[in-house]
C-alpha cells in the first residue's frame, strides 16, 4: 500500500471517533503545555537573577566582613563588623588592577522634607558607587571625593524617596532630613526597579560613606567593600591580593579561619542561579510526568481501538494488506494523537507563560529550545507507546480475526 493511502485511512479512524481522540490527546496536550509553561517560569527566574547581580555592575569583587554568632547561633557574612576604613584605603592604593572601589554603610533611618517622612535604607557609599553599579542620574549628579573627604551632608535619593517626599516636584537643591541633620539633594537617580530578593532598589538614599559613619551608625567599621577590576581577566588575581592583603592586616595566622569573605560577581551569579536552574529542573520533571500519563492513555486506547477494530483489520489483509500496513496504520494514528496534542500543547503552554506574566508580574520567557524538547518528545511518546498496540494488530492472524465477534 501507498503511505498516503494509510495515512489516510488512519485520519478517517480517528475522526470516527472524534470524541475519543480529542479525549486522548488532552493528556499529552497538558503535559506539554505543563512542561512550556513551567520551564518558562524558571527560565525568567533564572534570568532575572542573573539581570538582578549584574547590576551590581562588571568586574566586581565584593569583600563582605564577618560572620558574626550571637548566643551560639552563627550569622551570616556582613553580621560582624571586620573592615575598617584602614582596610578600605588599603584595599584601593595597594592592589594593582582596582580601578573603583566603595564601601558599605546601610542603615534604616527616618528621612523627612517639609511635612512628609518616610522610613528608608541610607546607604553610606563613595564617590564611585554609581560608577560601579552603571547608575545614571535622571537629574542633578554624584557627590565629589571632596565631599567624602570633608564629611559633607549631601545626599542623592532614589525614585520612590523622592517621589514620597516630593511628589512631581524636583528633589534636586531641596534639603531632607535624616536623623535630625539636614542634608542638601544633589542628585536623583534613574529608577531600577525591583531586586532579585524583591526589593526595591529605588527605596534608598546615598550619602558620603564618612557622614554615615559619623551621623548615622557611629562606628568605624563597614559591612562589604566592593572593588571593581579594570577586566574580566583581572578579577581572580584581584580577589587572592585582596584576600592576601587583609588577612596580612587583620593579623590571620595560617591555617585560622578568615573574618572576612571575598566573592566575585561570576561566583554570586552561579550561586544564585543554580538554585533557579535547580527549580527549572524540578518543575520540567515534574511536569514530564503528566507526558508519561498521557502516553499510557495513548497506549491504552490503542489497545482497545485494536481489540474493537480486529474485524477490520481481518478484512484488510484478507484483501492483500501486509502486516507492515496494519503496523504503520496504528503508529500514524498514535502519532498523529501525540504530535497534534504536542503542537496544541506548545501553544497552550505559551498562554499560561504570558497570562502569568502579566497578571502575576513574574518574568516568564519561552525558549525555542524548551519549545522544540516537548514537541520531540511528544513525537517519541507516540511512536513508543503507539508500537505495542500497531505490532499487536499486525500480529493477528487474518482468519481469526475475520471470525472475531
Amino acid at each position: 500500500m501507498k503511505f498516503s493511502s494509510t495515512w489516510m485511512i488512519a485520519l478517517r479512524a480517528l475522526r470516527r471517533n472524534l470524541m475519543r481522540s480529542a479525549l486522548t490527546m488532552l493528556g499529552i496536550i497538558i503535559g506539554v503545555a505543563a512542561v512550556i509553561a513551567m520551564v518558562a517560569i524558571g527560565t525568567g527566574a533564572k534570568e532575572q537573577v542573573a539581570s538582578s547581580i549584574a547590576q551590581i555592575g562588571q568586574n566586581t569583587v565584593l569583600v563582605m566582613s564577618g560572620a558574626g554568632s550571637r548566643g551560639g547561633v552563627r550569622g551570616g557574612w556582613g553580621s560582624s563588623p571586620t573592615l575598617t576604613r584602614q582596610d578600605y584605603e588599603a584595599i584601593r592604593k595597594e592592589i594593582p588592577g582596582v580601578i573603583r572601589a566603595t564601601p558599605d554603610v546601610r542603615k534604616n533611618a527616618q528621612v523627612m522634607a517639609g511635612n512628609q517622612n518616610v522610613n528608608t535604607t541610607v546607604n553610606g557609599a563613595g564617590e564611585d558607587y554609581a560608577d560601579i553599579r552603571a547608575w545614571e542620574f535622571l537629574e542633578g549628579g554624584n557627590f565629589t571625593a571632596a565631599d567624602v573627604k570633608g564629611t559633607a551632608k549631601v545626599a542623592i535619593l532614589g525614585q520612590t524617596v523622592a517621589t514620597n517626599l516630593f511628589g512631581d516636584a524636583s528633589p534636586v537643591g531641596q534639603v531632607v532630613r535624616i536623623q535630625n541633620a539636614p542634608y542638601v539633594v544633589v542628585g536623583l537617580l534613574k529608577p531600577k526597579g525591583m531586586s532579585m530578593m524583591g526589593s526595591d532598589q529605588d527605596d534608598v538614599v546615598l550619602v558620603p560613606w564618612s557622614s554615615a559613619l559619623v551621623r548615622l551608625t557611629g562606628t568605624d567599621s563597614f559591612r562589604a567593600i566592593t572593588v571593581q577590576a579594570e577586566s574580566a581577566e583581572q578579577v581572580e588575581t584581584v580577589m587572592e591580593e585582596i584576600s592576601a592583603l587583609l588577612r596580612q592586616r587583620h593579623r590571620i595566622r595560617d591555617g585560622a579561619e578568615d573574618d572576612f569573605n571575598v566573592r566575585s560577581q561570576q561566583e554570586i551569579m552561579e550561586m544564585a542561579t543554580s538554585t533557579a536552574q535547580t527549580m527549572t529542573l524540578l518543575l520540567g520533571a515534574i511536569a514530564g510526568v503528566s507526558l508519561l500519563v498521557g502516553g499510557i492513555g495513548i497506549m491504552n486506547i490503542m489497545l482497545v481501538s485494536v481489540t474493537e477494530r480486529t474485524r477490520e483489520i481481518g478484512v484488510r489483509m484478507a484483501v492483500g494488506a501486509r502486516g507492515s500496513d496494519i503496523l504503520l496504520q496504528f503508529l500514524v494514528e498514535a502519532v498523529v494523537l501525540s504530535v497534534g496534542g504536542g503542537l496544541i500543547g506548545i501553544g497552550l503552554g505559551e498562554g499560561i507563560a504570558q497570562i502569568v506574566s502579566a497578571k502575576l508580574g513574574w518574568n516568564t520567557r519561552v525558549s525555542g529550545e524548551s519549545v522544540a524538547l516537548a514537541f520531540v518528545f511528544s513525537a517519541v511518546i507516540g511512536i513508543f507507546f503507539g508500537f505495542y498496540p500497531a505490532r499487536k494488530a499486525a500480529g493477528l492472524d487474518p482468519i481469526e480475526a475475520l471470525r472475531y465477534e
